[in-house]
């Protein structure tokens, strides 16, 4: 009776009143919210645009005092050749630092790369241990790493505002050993996207070209360093976000072991996802500034900070070898076509080290498709979204991540029937939607023991043909901007070793011709559908920008894979950097 007299109410005018008064609810809180977030990004501009005026006087300051310092002799230094300057006293901290301060912020106004000034880092430079390291070096870090004092918003607003209360463990260790961090640089919104754009700071650029793409999510630090306004800087990567914009920027860049490098104090939109690991890693103008960041990072310092880092220092040996090495490759995937540039710079890399001496054997990991559609989407996708998707609550959603918040806010059900019936049209689709549904406790379990299973049968595969190392195409030269959303499926060449948590790590060696643009006509793709036809769309009007290898080792061999990365180094002569 009560039932049915509610539902006479609810049907007459009374009802019709009530749903009104729902709907205005619901718009006015959309409304609210979208009222926020506009006012939290009118903040986070305020105040980033506030400590790049306090860059700029500070360089200005610096350069009035110091009249006769020659800024562009200093500038292009390497690392090495600066940190021998300024332990032997030639140069001093000061020098460095405001010199590449001024730099940062000249390269901001074309690339808008910097988030933050650390200020404190005036402070510091009394403070570095003159035994150190990395004495006197100024180093960029990506916006995730935390700062006391300063946010890392990562492009969301519910973090706008929120100062971290210490520093992360790898920014002590960078502190212990002298360096001096001087700015936080930009991410994609939520860090999940290898381009570079987020509501609060906009969009970043390739210095190579502003109608590019930097990478990401370590956009901001590919271009900065790309332009030249730093020697050094920190990156993290869980789908290629350091190998990306390092490819894209045309400057070296690598992912170690998962667990080599501490973690602890980076900030992240996901806690507690396992089953693909994060990485910490060196992003520079050459390999052997990478090498001098991982002898420094790999010391007693990080061991007593953090107890779960393995505590295995830079092995030398391995790194100075001059043994012949036994290098594993492939041209392709078969999954995404290299462009014309990523083949040719394959192939005479190879031609180089076989001149050099070095035995180079075919090989391709197995069942690179189950790698990338099953378990890596599956591992970062769990939970069907639901946690990556809190961070996005009244906040303006990125161009940037292209479908992917739309995708993931389908219901359990509709992303399934979708994938069953995309799959004879859209078949990469199709199965990227079906590993995006939640799953059971059970069936996670099972996922990551399938990880474990795939990561071991390929280490075998390795072991079988005796290999010491892998050299790979990177995807390149950098897409256009926004496309990196639109061809997700072109992350195969590096979040392949995400699922295997191997390091790897890039180096530039050629830039694209007129012959390789000329050919981009032909590349279809392997699939033919709207992701390979995004990605040949968006590698257009790319002459003169670099293109890079990947060089891969075993896990915790990083000393191996940069080892490769030198001789590669060695061997190739990219074009000159924009800087």
């Amino acid at each position: 009776m009560v039932v049915d007299k509610l539902w006479t109410e609810l049907s007459g005018a009374s009802g019709v009143a009530l749903a009104c008064c729902f709907m205005a609810a619901a718009v006015a809180l959309r409304w609210s919210g979208l009222r926020r977030a506009k006012g939290a990004g009118a903040r986070a501009r305020q105040r980033r645009q506030a400590a790049l005026e306090s860059m700029d006087k500070a360089a200005q300051r610096f350069r009035l005092q110091n009249p006769d310092l020659d800024s562009e002799a200093l500038l292009a230094l390497t690392l090495p050749q600066l940190v021998q300057k300024l332990h032997s006293g030639e140069l001093s901290p000061e020098a460095a630092l405001f010199t590449y301060v001024g730099k940062a912020w000249e390269v901001n106004k074309g690339t808008n790369c910097v988030t933050s000034y650390l200020a404190d880092c005036e402070t510091q430079l009394s403070q570095a241990p003159r035994q150190g390291l990395l004495y006197g070096v100024p180093v960029s870090l990506k916006e995730c790493f935390s700062y006391k004092g300063q946010g890392s918003t990562l492009g969301l607003i519910l973090n706008e505002g929120v100062p971290a209360e210490c520093d992360s463990v790898v920014v002590q260790v960078l502190k212990l050993q002298g360096a001096v961090p001087f700015v936080h640089t930009n991410v994609p919104q939520s860090m999940l996207s290898y381009d570079c754009s987020n509501p609060l700071f906009g969009q970043s650029t390739n210095p190579w070209k502003s109608s590019k793409s930097p990478g990401g999510s370590s956009g901001g630090e590919g271009a900065l360093i790309g332009a030249g306004g730093s020697l050094l800087g920190l990156g993290s990567d869980i789908g290629g976000s350091i190998r990306f914009p390092s490819s894209f920027c045309g400057i070296c860049g690598l992912k170690p072991t998962g667990n080599r490098l501490s973690k602890i104090g980076m900030k992240s939109c996901v806690y507690g996802q396992v089953a693909v690991q994060v990485s910490v890693g060196p992003m520079a103008r050459d390999v052997e500034s990478l090498a001098l960041c991982m002898r420094a990072l790999l010391c007693e310092d990080m061991f007593r900070l953090d107890p779960t880092v393995p505590p295995v220092p830079f092995n030398e040996e391995v790194y100075t070898s001059s043994r012949p090495l036994r290098i594993g490759y492939y041209e392709t995937d078969n999954y995404t076509m290299p462009t014309p540039a990523m083949k040719r710079a394959l192939l005479e890399t190879k031609h180089s080290l076989e001149a050099a001496g070095h035995t180079l054997v075919p090989f391709l990991p197995s069942n690179i498709p189950y790698a990338l559609e099953t378990l890596s989407t599956g591992g970062l996708f769990s939970d069907g979204g639901t946690t990556f998707l809190q961070n996005f609550k009244g906040d303006f959603v990125d161009p940037c991540l292209g479908d992917l918040i739309w995708i993931l806010k389908l219901p359990r059900w509709l992303k399934g029937l979708l994938a069953f019936l995309l799959k004879p049209l859209l078949p990469r689709l199709a199965a990227f939607l079906s590993s995006m549904k939640s799953r059971s406790a059970k069936k996670l379990w099972k996922l990551q023991h399938e990880i474990e299973v795939y990561r071991h049968s390929v280490i075998a595969q390795w072991r079988a043909l005796d290999l010491d190392v892998l050299l790979t195409p990177m995807l390149g030269p950098a897409m256009d901007l926004n496309v990196p959303g639109k061809a997700p499926g072109a992350v195969s060449y590096t979040m392949l070793y995400n699922c295997l948590d191997f390091p790897a790590g890039v180096v530039p060696v050629t830039t694209v011709t007129i012959e390789d643009e000329a050919q981009m006509e032909h590349c279809r793709g392997y699939f033919g559908d709207i992701w390979d036809k995004m990605l040949q769309k968006g590698m257009k009007k790319s002459v003169g920008l670099p293109v890079a290898v990947q060089c891969v080792a075993l896990p915790w061999q990083e000393e191996l894979c940069l080892r490769l990365m030198r001789e590669v180094e060695r061997l190739m002569t990219p074009e000159q950097r924009p800087f």
